[in-house]
């Protein structure tokens, strides 16, 4: 796989090097792809649900477009 390389500021690396010691991870750099991976994957969720509609609010939506003509 391909990588690439991102910078941030020491302290933050240092906070991020002892929280992957404490779960386990073998090196920094496991431990935010797993952590950028899992947060990529609940934005992608969320943003999934924001567009499924109710049974009722698309009844309603169709109410509207039929009162306007744009559906039979």
């Amino acid at each position: 796989m391909e990588t690439k390389k991102v910078e941030i500021p020491a302290e933050l690396y240092g906070k991020i090097e002892k929280r992957a010691k404490e779960t386990g991870f073998d090196s920094v750099d496991k431990y935010v792809t797993f952590v950028l991976e899992e947060l990529l994957k609940e934005l992608e969720k969320e943003s999934e649900e924001e567009f499924e509609l109710s049974e009722e609010e698309e009844r309603k939506i169709k109410e509207r477009l039929r009162a306007l003509g744009y559906i039979d």
